[in-house]
């Protein structure tokens, strides 16, 4: 199986910063996409950040100029920065990824999704 385990989540007020991360372990070959979402009360989930596994980036509206994801393929580990942080911002951040493994003797790519961190922004 692969686990995700995100960590950095926590109470910051407006205009402050966090950095997110999400460690990917398990039995898998590789990573292909990576990507954070996250998930604000009596919302649905919304896509925030992705980044492929050759470093190919893409943002919501909503966060362009202000997070960042990036990818440490050695550690298996993908990081969301987040500067000039709102009080919309707040929500619980999962981190999502793409893994292949061999299921037996057949080559699957599937998503995994991590337990998700809180993050809320005090105005």
């Amino acid at each position: 199986q692969v686990q995700l385990v995100e960590s950095g989540g926590g109470l910051v007020q407006a205009g402050g910063s966090l950095r997110l991360s999400c460690a990917i372990s398990g039995r898998f070959s590789s990573i292909n996409f990576m990507a954070w979402h996250r998930q604000a009360p009596g919302k649905q989930r919304e896509l925030v950040a992705t980044i492929t596994n050759g470093g190919s980036t893409n943002y919501a509206d909503s966060v362009k100029g202000r997070f960042t994801v990036s990818r440490d393929n050695a550690k298996n580990t993908v990081y969301l920065q987040m500067n000039s942080l709102k009080p919309e911002d707040t929500a619980v951040y999962y981190c999502y990824c793409d893994a292949n493994r061999f299921v037996g003797v057949r080559y699957t790519t599937s998503g995994y999704w991590g337990q998700g961190t809180q993050v809320t922004v005090s105005s």
